[in-house]
């Protein structure tokens, strides 16, 4: 009996090229102090402030409890992408990763894996403050996976109008377009209801992904299933993914 000690060297399977960058992706994302603010410390204070002070300003924890969690998602898909691929094009990361067997598929599909699992770490930690602190939604089939599917595609919209903004834009640019985008998103239907503007802009509110997002999550919170949040979510998801292909750039 002979041993074959000849090397046989290989990629590994897709799906482990892509778990393993997506592990990563999280990990650095974990790593960083702003992020981590973003990702929690923002929203907690938030949800505190809606606690104890919230039915003052008519904005009590019942309401503002999804609102919030439309936050954690608002804030990773688009902030905290946006930044990290705006730095990682400056430092050439992504032209030496798409070198190697991930390539530009698993890149993609690495961050996009990472960012939901922070952002389902982010939903989860954030739900189990929410209800210690009193919050009870009414649970519905429907109405749950209606917020399901809008946060998806959201979550998908998101992504793209990162990578729009961080493949466009240099990076000191990208740090600000993105946290300006976190801070404008807040009021236009994360944090605020539609109702409480005007009626004209209540219906441009409405018509963005933060407004759909934010709305259906309200809703599902009461046990209503809104449609026109899907089709608002899913017609900005097609839109920014066709936009983040055309003016990405994999170098800075």
């Amino acid at each position: 009996m002979s041993l074959d000690f000849t090397p046989r060297p290989a990629a590994a399977p897709p799906l482990t090229r892509i778990w393993a960058q997506a592990r990563m992706e999280a990990t650095l994302i974990l790593r960083n102090g702003e992020q981590a603010l973003l990702a929690v410390v923002i929203p907690v204070a938030v949800l505190v402030g809606a606690a104890f002070f919230g039915d003052r300003l008519g904005l009590g924890l019942q309401q503002s409890a999804p609102s919030v969690l439309a936050l954690a998602m608002w804030s990773s898909g688009l902030t905290t992408l946006a930044i990290a691929t705006g730095f990682e094009r400056r430092y050439n990361v992504l032209e030496r990763l798409a070198a190697t067997p991930l390539g530009r598929p698993g890149i993609l599909a690495g961050k996009g894996l990472g960012i939901a699992l922070i952002t389902a770490c982010q939903v989860a930690l954030l739900a189990v403050i929410a209800l210690a602190l009193g919050w009870r939604p009414v649970f519905s089939p429907a109405a749950l996976l209606v917020a399901l599917l809008v946060s998806v595609l959201s979550m998908g919209a998101f992504a793209g109008l990162a990578l729009a903004i961080s493949g466009s834009l240099r990076p000191e640019a990208t740090l600000a377009v993105a946290n300006l985008a976190y801070l404008v998103g807040m009021p236009l239907g994360i944090l605020l209801p539609a109702d409480r503007f005007p009626d004209w802009a209540a219906r441009i509110v409405q018509g963005l992904p933060t407004g759909a997002l934010g709305e259906a999550l309200r809703a599902a919170s009461q046990g209503q299933a809104l449609g026109w949040p899907v089709l608002v979510s899913a017609l900005w998801l097609i839109g920014a993914l066709a936009l983040a292909w055309k003016v990405f750039k994999w170098t800075s």
